[in-house]
């Protein structure tokens, strides 16, 4: 027996007990239910403490009596069993942790009082995993008697080295024959203990093996792992580590100064002799928000105020991530670009989620399962191709290149900008841009087509709301339409679209997509279809009339109707005419609108289609209305809302409420409009219909004003100006204005009436169009009273001041300084 000490004693003696029995290591081990390797660390001293059922096992292999038993457990008795390892505690952070306050505390509750042993902070690379476990780690050290292990696993690419790494770190001596998980769950045995696995992605399933066999035999560890993928062990739990807290577009100093990201870039700024002042904050937001407060990035960005201003950063931060390099010479290279983290990751996928991670990239603003399948999987939609989709989701979900969004019915998913641009530029090395974005474009066209003959009837709500979601991918996809002119899928996209845009209130949008797309398709005209062509032109024509572009309007409009009368598409036809009555309309020409809607309302009712003869009757009854016929025009609005309330009709009974409070309005009964024009401003506000929403404004305003409620009158006023403004409908903007004007008057500031009128009497010499014969009375009352309070060289002066002040700013409340009386309008 050796002398040195107690445990070579216990060493010595199971060596000559096992050579006296012609034992191998191997043969004891199996015979004991023990690895090779846990007798051969037990010889060689490299296992202190055995615990007394390994002492047994191996007894009763040995087949040792009840002396020998004796001897052996003395032995294991003088050995040092309180023995504490040296472990490798966790590195001191370089600077003072920045937010993190709420996931510190809820992790450290976890560790401390929620009974859990397993900790996953997963997240991509650069979101601050690692400085989150130091502080973890830090704050609840105290709690763990053998204290808390740090193991590093950066430079541990498998399985052997991985195992090494944990033992080295735990202070364990290793053989030439490599320690095994035994031997470490026996070192660590009953101590209470900390351990830290720091980057586990690239080696995840040795990750999760040892940690799983180490939490089975070692009752009183706890596990800290971090890792852009999950652990997937019994037991984990997972705390997904997001970015820091950027500020919104709008927000103010005091916001922008505390939002985390904000007070990082600064942070690090500072370190390089850096200090913006107050009125460059807001672009260190913008370059915060560029980058989605992803700590990494704003380290890398921030380093760069050596060479850049802070408004270059931000600019350049807008469109690309090729700035973000040159990061500390000590940190790990995959930390010194983003590119060089993005790597790190995209090396470890497979060859097909490297595809499908390239593919995604194509999207703008998130996507479906549906999508990806379409755009990502060239052989169509099938159950199996669902699955690998599916599939494929998940494993980039678990390695933190893909975010999910569960708060709908359907889940959706995105990327975080920087991931995405990195895939693109994979993507472009790869060679397969064109052909994946062709199947992207493919799909939101016939998305956007299928979405067209929904919005009407009761699906109208939820359609809008779906277009509101991909409006990303849909600009996404009209853009590389047009950029590589695709005549066809360009003239189809935005034909499909323009009704959406024309309810959501994004007129000047619509219009220029399908300008674009117009005029591509005169380009190659044998490359579009008449219909789309057609449809193209329609939907030019209504939303310039929309913005009271007349004369452009009536162009498109002639051209589309002259093309469905070719081809023989009534419904086409008609739905033309029903959009050149609305020019003649607001141009006040009563006749030629009654008989374009006359005309729309026969081809609809030879077709037999009921919505077509809703809409227009409503539109026949507007004409009614607009030149005092209120019995017609009550008969013809009753008619269209009864059939778009039984179908479900948003925008149609918007209209319809609207055209029946405003008849009650001039028949005098305020009480029926003013509830019917609450149940429309309620309806478009619900649905999102702009349009609808600035009417209803403007004759609950109108409402206001008879009833002498003069400050409730300016403020929907107000409101109806900035949404018709914003449209870009100036027929109705001018007669929002004629409004203000009598509500000037009745507060008895003429000069201010007077350069409302003024300003009015411009937007409709500009239009071309009269102001409205239901309206005409009131608004010559309102100019004859104000031009005899203010006799006729102070009227002047301030109608031309209207007249020479723009729209918008009169939609923004800025009389001019040189009417002194109108620096207080109301």
């Amino acid at each position: 027996m050796s002398a040195r000490n107690g445990i070579d004693d216990f060493a010595a003696l199971l060596r000559r007990h096992r050579q006296a029995a012609g034992l191998s290591q191997e043969e004891l081990a199996e015979k004991a239910g023990l690895s090779s390797d846990a007798v051969a660390a037990l010889e060689r001293g490299r296992r202190r403490a055995p615990r007394p059922l390994t002492v047994r096992l191996l007894a009763t292999a040995l087949n040792l009596d009840n002396a020998q038993l004796a001897q052996f457990i003395e032995s294991l008795r003088r050995s040092p069993s309180g023995y504490t390892p040296q472990v490798q505690g966790p590195p001191l952070p370089p600077d003072r942790l920045i937010g993190r306050s709420t996931e510190l505390a809820e992790t450290t509750a976890l560790l401390n009082h929620g009974g859990v042993r397993l900790v996953t902070l997963t997240g991509l690379g650069g979101v601050g995993k690692t400085r989150l476990a130091v502080a973890v780690a830090t704050a609840v050290r105290r709690h763990f008697e053998a204290g808390v292990c740090w193991v590093s696993l950066e430079g541990s690419p498998n399985g052997p080295e991985v195992t090494d790494a944990v033992a080295s770190a735990i202070g364990l001596r290793t053989a030439s024959d490599a320690a095994e998980l035994d031997a470490l769950a026996e070192h660590i045995g009953g101590r209470q203990m900390l351990l830290v696995l720091d980057n586990c992605e690239h080696a995840v399933e040795t990750c999760a093996s040892l940690c799983s066999t180490l939490l089975q035999r070692c009752p009183r560890l706890t596990i800290i792992a971090t890792s852009r993928e999950l652990l997937r062990v019994p037991g984990e739990v997972v705390r997904q580590v997001q970015p820091l807290a950027v500020p919104p577009s709008r927000a103010g100093l005091e916001e922008i100064r505390e939002a985390d990201a904000v007070r990082m870039f600064l942070a690090r700024a500072a370190a390089h002799g850096v200090h913006p002042r107050d009125d460059r904050l807001v672009h260190v937001s913008r370059a915060c928000r560029s980058v989605q407060g992803i700590p990494l990035a704003l380290e890398l960005a921030a380093a760069r105020v050596n060479v850049l201003t802070i408004e270059q950063i931000a600019d350049e931060l807008e469109t690309s991530s090729r700035i973000l390099a040159g990061g500390s010479r000590t940190a790990p290279q995959r930390q010194q670009t983003i590119d060089a983290a993005l790597d790190w990751s995209y090396n470890l996928l497979s060859p097909d989620e490297q595809r499908f991670f390239e593919g995604i990239s194509t999207f703008s603003g998130g996507w479906t399962l549906d999508a990806a399948v379409a755009v990502c999987w060239p052989d169509g939609s099938t159950d199996a191709s669902q699955a690998a989709i599916l599939d494929l989701t998940g494993r980039l979900i678990d390695k933190s290149l893909i975010l999910i969004e569960r708060d709908a019915a359907e889940a959706r998913y995105s990327m975080f900008s920087v991931i995405r641009q990195y895939a693109g530029r994979r993507l472009d090395d790869s060679g397969r841009r064109a052909e994946v974005e062709q199947r992207h474009l493919a799909y939101f066209v016939a998305l956007a087509e299928q979405a067209e003959a929904g919005l009407g009837g009761d699906t109208q709500a939820g359609v809008l709301d779906h277009l509101d979601i991909e409006l990303d991918n849909l600009r996404v996809a009209l853009g590389r339409a047009i950029g590589r002119e695709r005549a066809d899928d360009a003239m189809r996209l935005a034909a499909a679209l323009w009704r959406y845009f024309y309810l959501r209130g994004h007129y000047t949008e619509g219009r220029d997509w399908l300008e674009s797309a117009l005029a591509i398709s005169r380009e190659q005209p044998d490359a579009v279809s008449s219909v789309a062509q057609a449809g193209a032109l329609r939907g030019a024509g209504y939303l310039a009339f929309l913005q009271c572009d007349y004369d452009d309007a009536a162009a498109r409009l002639e051209e589309a109707l002259a093309m469905y009368r070719r081809s023989g598409d009534a419904l086409g036809a008609a739905l033309t005419l029903r959009h050149l009555g609305g020019i003649a309309r607001e141009r006040a020409d009563y006749d030629h609108a009654y008989e374009l809607h006359l005309e729309s309302l026969g081809l609809y009712q030879q077709r037999s289609d009921p919505a077509g003869v809703a809409w227009a009757r409503h539109h026949l009854g507007f004409v009614s209305w607009l030149r005092l016929d209120f019995g017609r025009a009550g008969e013809h609005a009753g008619a269209a809302l009864a059939y778009f309330q039984r179908n479900g009709d948003g925008e149609g009974i918007t209209w319809s409420q609207i055209s029946l409070g405003v008849i009650a309005l001039y028949s005098g009964d305020l009480s029926t409009a003013e509830q019917l024009l609450h149940q429309s401003l309620g309806r478009a506000q619900r649905l999102g219909y702009r349009e609808g929403v600035g009417w209803s404004l403007n004759q609950l305003g109108v409402v206001a004003r008879r009833q002498g409620r003069l400050e409730r009158a300016i403020h929907l006023l107000d409101e109806s100006l900035a949404e018709h403004q914003q449209l870009g409908d100036k027929w109705r903007a001018a007669s929002v204005l004629e409004t203000l004007a009598a509500v000037a008057q009745q507060h008895g500031n003429a000069a201010y009436a007077a350069f409302l009128l003024g300003a009015a009497a411009a937007v409709r010499e500009t239009i071309g169009a009269p102001v409205p014969l239901c309206e005409r009375a009131e608004t010559d009352e309102t100019l004859a009273a104000v031009a005899a309070a203010l006799g006729e060289r102070a009227f002047a002066h301030a109608w031309g001041a209207g007249q020479a002040t723009p729209l918008h700013a009169v939609a923004d409340g800025y009389p001019p300084n040189t009417l002194s009386t109108l620096d207080t309008p109301w």
